[in-house]
């Protein structure tokens, strides 16, 4: 596996010890899982013409202890930890752009102080060290279940260990943090931006595409995985106004989403009933995790600004309604009527 090698050296190469997949010691475990599982001699298959006797690898096909005890729980934890690892500190550098007031001006500061470039250039490099370190972990998790399918396809637990192994790799590629530093690398690459004069924005690998109408955003730093994003709401076929992300992945408007879950835009999406489902996937419980996308709505506020302007309008309107409507009835409420 080449990409083993490649993926140890980059590990090998950050400065802090960051969480990461023990690809060598998984690889070692599956080939003791076949090892462990030799067909019995058989003179026509196991022996050679100068009599030496070959080992037959089988597949298992009730119990597989190697995998069921060792494998599978090793690939789960070290991918829990890399996910866990990768979501805190995202959310925490978009924090940092985000921050205001004397927190901001202390950020700047301290950043003068270390000496590692301005606050902004080091939100970039970070924020795209990020974005690869999340990439590399889901293809190398892709590699080794390909690795694990190559031996055997069945075992007690297999089928449950790899569902949740690429359960995982899929939330790490539609964390909504990876999303807002894609965002967050265009908005502080790009300081003027607007479809009118270009079909793309493109900065170092990300990109926003305008196609018809369409707007996506992708990012493509090895030449094994490109993640593209849709942003079209699956509500109102829209371009996500105000977007929100669902715990499923799925990018709703905050409005659209609201009205999906059945509450008002006043209460918001906490007080959602945990059977409402999303609209896509069907998937129930996926509202009171929502996730609000800053940096995404700042970067396609820059980007469609007319239809940003005309989206504004409109739900400012049924914003006003909607609160009109919430305090009449909390004061009809609050006297009885």
């Amino acid at each position: 596996m080449k990409f083993c090698k490649k993926y140890e050296e980059y590990m090998q190469q950050k400065e802090q010890k960051l969480p990461e997949v023990a690809c060598k010691k998984l690889k070692n475990i599956l080939k003791k899982c076949g090892l462990a599982f030799q067909s019995q001699k058989d003179p026509e298959s196991n022996s050679s013409a100068d009599g030496v006797v070959q080992i037959k690898i089988t597949s298992c096909h009730n119990h597989c202890p190697v995998c069921d005890g060792a494998f599978f729980p090793s690939l789960v934890n070290d991918m829990s930890a890399v996910v866990s690892y990768f979501n805190e500190r995202a959310k925490e550098l978009i924090e940092l752009h985000q921050a205001a007031g004397l927190k901001k001006y202390f950020l700047w500061i301290k950043g003068k102080m270390q000496g590692g470039g301005t606050h902004v250039s080091s939100l970039i490099e970070e924020g795209k060290e990020l974005v690869i370190y999340a990439l590399i972990n889901a293809i190398m998790i892709q590699k080794l279940l390909k690795k694990y399918d190559k031996i055997h396809h069945c075992c007690k637990q297999g089928p449950a260990f790899k569902s949740q192994a690429q359960s995982m790799q899929i939330e790490i590629l539609q964390s909504p943090w990876l999303r807002e530093l894609m965002a967050l690398h265009i908005n502080l690459r790009e300081t003027n931006v607007s479809s009118s004069t270009t079909e793309a924005i493109s900065s170092e690998g990300y990109r926003l595409t305008f196609n018809d109408d369409k707007v996506s955003l992708s990012c493509q730093l090895f030449d094994s995985i490109r993640l593209d994003i849709e942003l079209t709401c699956p509500v109102c076929l829209e371009t996500v106004f105000d977007p929100v992300s669902l715990t499923c992945g799925h990018i709703l408007c905050k409005m659209c989403a609201c009205s999906a879950a059945s509450v008002s835009i006043v209460d918001g999406l906490k007080l959602a009933d945990p059977r409402e489902k999303c609209p896509l996937c069907r998937k129930a419980g996926v509202y009171q995790g929502a996730i609000h996308l800053t940096e995404l709505g700042i970067l396609l506020s820059r980007s469609c600004r007319e239809y940003w302007e005309k989206r504004l309008q409109i739900e400012r309107v049924e914003r006003v309604k909607q609160a009109k409507e919430y305090w009449e009835n909390q004061c009809r409420a609050f006297m009885g009527i």
